[in-house]
């Protein structure tokens, strides 16, 4: 299963050989530990025209294959297997959302940011969609497509509402806001804001409450909203933080891959809290981020 989601099948038509422009805009960063330690972090990877996801790696990071060629063995000599009897190995994502398909089979496009992380996954080898490309899937989109954004609030006029719908409107993003709804929305991006207590009533950020192996999120908020649980990455929680407490997550329905975005917090502090780190500075390199003290925190917690 994992080498059909992460990795590749080295296909001719896939491998980024051909003619066209180079994407522009692009940038590559490779990590391990959920984002805890950066390996390469470039805005100026060499790229050339049709490039692949796999391509795009090759040209930039010393990596080893295996099985022909089919699958990337490690890179920068870190190796995928079984570590202290846990399975690693190396996942990539694009624009924050995991790849459905190999990587010699995602064509890069303009403005794609590309994350290949290396890290533990016996707890959860699915985690649908991470937060540290913002502003991407934003900007750019899936697979080259920009996807409408709509901003859900529980209180559509209030402060933190209203401190998220500017963050992207100085990214020149048009948003619909409104109130939080529960339908099934295909091919948008959702930014639900708001206390966990009432977000809870949406179905796929209710998945958030059933921890990682559910929603991807290594935190389980409590059922009346007034906690949450920070988990490593083995799923054990490290710590349970109370009032003021903010939550920036993403995940994604097993129905509708596109991910919902979540900025909450466990009450009306902790939600402003949120969204004032709904910043590329405070996101960066993380797969989800917890706001204690009014600083960003990693998901999975290391404390």
């Amino acid at each position: 299963m994992v080498a059909v989601v992460v990795l590749c099948a080295a296909t001719a038509a896939g491998c980024g050989i051909g003619g066209g422009p180079a994407p522009g805009g692009t940038q590559l960063r490779v990590s391990r530990d959920f984002g805890a330690l950066p390996l390469v972090d470039t805005d100026q990877p060499k790229t050339a025209g049709s490039d692949t996801v796999m391509r795009l790696l090759q040209r930039n990071v010393p990596i080893t294959t295996t099985v022909g060629g089919a699958f990337v063995q490690s890179i920068k000599d870190l190796k995928g297997g079984t570590r202290h009897g846990r399975p690693y190995d190396w996942f990539f994502y694009v624009n924050g959302i995991l790849a459905d398909k190999g990587a010699a089979a995602v064509r890069v496009h303009d403005g794609d940011r590309v994350w290949w992380d290396f890290h533990d996954w016996g707890t959860i080898d699915d985690i649908p969609a991470v937060v540290g490309q913002y502003p991407e899937p934003f900007l750019h989109g899936i697979d080259g497509k920009k996807l409408p954004l709509r901003i859900e609030c529980v209180t559509p006029n209030d402060d933190a509402c209203s401190t998220v719908a500017d963050q992207f409107t100085e990214l020149g993003l048009p948003a619909a806001r409104g109130g939080v709804g529960n339908s099934f929305v295909e091919d948008s991006l959702r930014v639900l804001v708001g206390p966990w207590k009432a977000l809870r009533e949406e179905n796929t950020a209710r998945l958030l409450e059933q921890g990682p192996q559910k929603s991807g999120v290594y935190v389980r908020p409590s059922a009346d909203g007034t906690s949450f649980a920070l988990l490593d990455q083995r799923g054990k929680v490290t710590r349970t933080l109370g009032p003021g407490t903010g939550l920036i997550a993403a995940t994604a329905a097993k129905d509708n891959r596109d991910p919902v975005w979540v900025v909450t917090g466990t009450d009306e502090r902790g939600v402003q809290a949120a969204a004032d780190a709904l910043d590329e500075g405070a996101l960066a390199g993380h797969f989800a981020v917890a706001i204690v003290d009014g600083k960003p925190v990693g998901l999975p917690d290391r404390s």
